[in-house]
């Protein structure tokens, strides 16, 4: 009974825990600090130098725990990018996940040494351990407060973090072996002899193990009959069995799994609606508990003795190493010094960082505390310094786009037996695009508006009104690009001017006319260029209505896409552009109203 008693209270602290951590993020992101942080500190808290008093070190479990979550934290990354969105980042991805961990291992390795007083070897192992971007940290702070980046940058992190672990983890292996075989050297320097033949075998298992992980998923999902509810939970036990398949086989069952999750989320999937939703709940939760089981594991008191070396050596792992490998990396493939200074930024360090500094103390090397608390200072740096300023530095450097996620209720219904097509929902707003002018694409297929709580067919319902809610049919991937046409208009504009002081044009429009007539100042390297030009400059891939670029002092928002072209654009005028007969009587009234200050008491 005794037993079962300390169950249930291990069950009550793990659920407090993760409520307070939910709870935490919602005060958090008003401060703009990194999530991850939160559920991090929160772990700490519990832990046995906190309030909690929970003594934890139960490193085989967190390690079991922690690949389980990435797992389904890559999936989930593959699941949601699209293969198109991919053109032009596959080879800088592969240049930084290969060339870039092994230099920046190597650098960060040395500076270790140097810092921490240790052989070369044991400084080239914690190098190793700190040298991969982490999955989970980079794919949640990149789609986190809206923020968009240009798709080839934004792309190249992605791929690049789902795509170093396999050289991380095998280059820490191989130092942990030689240093445990020191004794009798050559064995040691042999197994890290066969060091890229072994990469290359790892890397081919993993690339066959998804693909074929990825095509079987597809094909049972869509041919299956599995009652309401089952297809995620068919997709989650896939993902888990395609990564742990692979890494028994000694492949790399990240690479794996994330390549499986591609090929899936770019092919006709069943039940796409519900697979999304539960996958995007999987994934928070997985994050949730590995961070909170990773602050759990540390013990403060400890990683205060190691705190000041260790931010040295991020400092030198953030200022140094990364840069260096980034502009070595990145210059071949003709990136701008803008977005080769933001990737250098955004090497974040998390989780996988603090597992593999968990290995050394798996595989019983002498002073296997150094790595681990080392490992989650450098962490702890990164995703505070980091973590905290990428937002600010992507809008600084002019990475980010002028696009924003759009917050827009939206309806979503699987259709049985239907693959190529869903059915999405959306209330009809005053202030949205759709009731101010913008068109419906072609593509949509209204199936039926409920008015005023009656179904209505599309004949009879004409034009839509106010407080509609409208139902469409859509291939999945089209689905999203209705939501800016429903969504609030001051969600989708960076201003809050209404529709009515919009005009429209059509894609063919030279800015150099739009100049002209409203007095616009522009610069020359745009003026001969048309409107579809101009957002086909700015935007990496097609851009989307809604999509806004700042002209002079207006804005023009893309109102209609043919393709991957504007095809018709309205321009909306700046609030200091104002009428002249307005400006005199605002002017006028103020003087009248100064006057009057001064004459009556």
């Amino acid at each position: 009974m005794e037993s079962i008693a300390v169950a249930n209270l291990i069950l009550l602290g793990g659920g407090l825990m993760v409520l307070l951590g939910i709870v935490s993020s919602l005060v958090a992101t008003r401060f703009g600090a990194p999530l991850l942080l939160v559920f991090l500190v929160m772990g700490m808290l519990a832990g046995e130098n906190g309030p909690g008093r929970i003594v934890f070190n139960d490193y085989r479990l967190t390690y079991l725990v922690g690949s389980l979550a990435l797992a389904v934290i890559l999936f989930d990354g593959g699941l949601r990018t699209h293969l198109p969105k991919l053109r032009g980042a596959i080879g800088p991805a592969v240049v930084l996940a290969t060339f870039g961990v092994i230099a920046t291992a190597f650098l960060a390795g040395a500076a270790a040494a140097v810092i921490f007083h240790i052989p070369l070897l044991q400084g080239l192992l914690l190098g190793s351990i700190v040298a991969s971007t982490d999955a989970a940290a980079v794919f949640f702070l990149l789609h986190a407060g809206g923020l968009q980046l240009k798709q080839r940058v934004g792309a190249t992190l992605e791929i690049e973090s789902a795509a170093n672990d396999p050289i991380a983890i095998f280059l820490t292996v191989i130092l942990v072996e030689i240093i445990l075989g020191q004794g009798t050297a050559i064995s040691g320097w042999e197994a890290a002899g066969g060091i890229l033949g072994k990469l290359a075998i790892e890397a081919a298992i993993g690339v066959t193990g998804g693909a074929l992980g990825g095509l079987g998923a597809s094909w049972a999902l869509n041919r299956m009959s599995l009652p309401s509810g089952l297809h995620p939970l068919l997709v989650i036990a896939t993902a888990v069995v395609i990564y742990s398949l692979t890494a028994v086989l000694h492949g790399s069952g990240f690479l794996a799994v994330y390549l499986a999750g591609l090929i899936l989320g770019n092919r006709p999937m069943r039940a796409a609606a519900s697979i999304i939703t539960v996958n995007d709940t999987a994934t928070w939760l997985c994050q949730i508990a590995m961070f909170l089981l990773l602050g759990l594991l540390v013990t403060p008191t400890r990683l205060l003795h190691f705190a000041a070396p260790a931010a040295a050596l991020a400092a030198a792992l953030i200022l140094v190493a990364r840069p260096v490998v980034v502009w070595l990396s990145l210059t071949p493939f003709g990136f701008s010094w803008r977005e080769k200074t933001f990737i250098s930024w955004v090497g974040l360090r998390g989780a996988v960082s603090i597992f593999l500094a968990a290995i050394p103390t798996l595989s019983g090397v002498e002073g296997a505390d150094l790595y681990f608390n080392v490992a989650f200072v450098v962490v702890l740096v990164s995703l505070i310094i980091q973590g905290w300023s990428m937002t600010p530095a992507a809008r600084h450097l002019d990475i980010a786009l002028p696009r924003m996620t759009v917050p827009v209720r939206r309806v979503e219904l699987d259709l049985p037996g239907q693959l190529e097509l869903e059915m999405v929902g959306y209330p009809v707003m005053a202030d949205s695009a759709v009731m101010n002018g913008a068109r419906m694409p072609k593509w949509a297929r209204p199936a039926f508006v409920v008015r005023n709580q009656v179904v209505v067919m599309p004949a009879e319902a004409g034009a839509l009104r106010v407080d509609d809610h409208a139902y469409f049919l859509a291939a999945p991937r089209q689905a999203t690009e209705l939501d800016a046409l429903f969504a609030g208009h001051t969600e989708l504009l960076t201003t809050n001017e209404p529709f009515f002081g919009e005009f429209d044009f059509q894609g063919t429009t030279k800015l150099r006319e739009l100049a002209a007539f409203y007095g616009l100042p522009i610069g020359n390297d745009i003026a001969d260029l048309t409107i579809a030009a101009l957002f086909a400059s700015r935007f990496d891939d097609a851009p989307t209505v809604g999509d806004h670029l700042p002209i002079g002092a207006a804005t023009l928002i893309a109102r209609e896409i043919a393709g991957t072209q504007v095809t018709r654009a309205g321009l909306q005028l700046a609030t200091m552009i104002e009428d002249p007969v307005k400006s005199a009587l605002d002017s006028g009234f103020g003087r009248l109203k100064k006057l009057a200050r001064r004459l009556l008491p």
